[in-house]
């Protein structure tokens, strides 16, 4: 009897002392088991393509492996819907970008919310988008574009991937900032968009670099400025549109990781510094490199994360507003 009350006592002061020391104990481990990704759109695209690259950098930070899956539909809504219920362990993490910023305020009904349900971990990279026009036009410029499109009010298009993609909210961004009367042409994704520029159905898109640099330097489309605040390397004579006379017009495609509301404070930390010590692999950095994707600014940490997240939710809700656009 003395003996089994021993046990007892024992296994009440074990017991005890988890209490005491928290969810941080039982969460030391980790990652105990393999890490999914989820990524919000379809195998292939840019969100997928750079998912995978940190992945398999990321794997051997974390010691397990670490696996992509897809869960594409609604513009992300889909795939953030999944991860934003999922468990706030730190095993299922989500591929956030400019996407889910701009549908907070253009979707009316979603059964998320990306600043309340989302805890972030760090920003992966960013994407520059590019004004380019077909080189048929008589416009080599941004003051020959903002001049050709008041003077053919409704006439000049612009392409883009989609209602609310960062291709398309540029477009109505600089429409507010320059007044400019240009028609919006939706696709369904860059490709076809890109297709029916080089055949000039379309005049200009504000692509994403990586989708029309091949084209650019082979002389089928001709770049008039990026939206980014310094010239992007790979492109070092095109100017900036702050450079080109059009102030504080800066628009890039981000991308970032994110995990469950409420998710330990511990297993955030040790997925930042994974996160950041893959961005400096080898792989990872050549591969930004040749794809035109650019690495975060350091230090790269939760707070600053939530910090652009919030400051890009408050810009892309001001133009929806101003633009007076709906996807529902």
């Amino acid at each position: 009897m003395k003996s089994s009350i021993c046990g007892v006592l024992r296994l009440l002061g074990v017991t005890a002392a988890l209490a005491v020391l928290g969810p941080t104990a039982a969460m030391a481990a980790y990652p105990e088991r393999p890490v999914t990704i989820v990524v919000g759109y379809a195998a292939g695209g840019a969100t997928d393509i750079l998912a995978r690259v940190v992945a398999k950098a990321l794997g051997p930070e974390l010691g397990q492996t670490v696996i992509v899956e897809n869960k594409a539909g609604a513009n992300s809504n889909i795939g953030a819907e999944y991860v934003a219920r999922a468990k706030k362990d730190g095993y299922t993490i989500y591929v956030g970008t400019i996407a889910n910023t701009i549908n907070r305020s253009l979707y009316k009904h979603l059964n998320y919310d990306f600043l309340k349900d989302f805890d972030p971990v760090g920003l992966m990279a960013s994407i520059p988008n590019v004004l380019v026009v077909n080189p048929k036009l008589p416009i080599k410029t941004v003051d020959e574009y903002i001049e050709y499109a008041k003077t053919h009010p409704g006439k000049l298009t612009c392409a883009s991937s989609g209602i609310g993609s960062s291709i398309h909210m540029s477009c109505e961004l600089f429409k507010i900032q320059t007044g400019a009367d240009i028609l919006h042409v939706p696709y369904r994704g860059s490709g076809p968009a890109v297709a029916d520029l080089l055949g000039g159905q379309v005049d200009s898109m504000f692509d994403n670099l990586p989708s029309s640099i091949s084209h650019i330097k082979a002389g089928a489309l001709r770049p008039l400025a990026t939206t980014t605040k310094s010239r992007v390397p790979t492109l070092p004579d095109v100017p900036t549109f702050g450079e080109a006379g059009v102030k504080d017009f800066v628009v890039q495609s981000w991308f970032g990781l994110s995990v469950p509301a409420s998710t330990p404070a511990n297993v955030i930390k040790t997925l930042n510094a994974a996160l950041n010590k893959a961005l400096k692999s080898p792989e990872v950095m050549e591969t930004y490199e040749k794809s035109g994707f650019i690495a975060p600014e350091q230090p790269n940490t939760p707070e600053s994360a939530k910090a652009y997240t919030e400051a890009e939710v408050k810009k892309w809700a001001e133009v929806v507003r101003q633009a007076n656009l709906s996807a529902n």
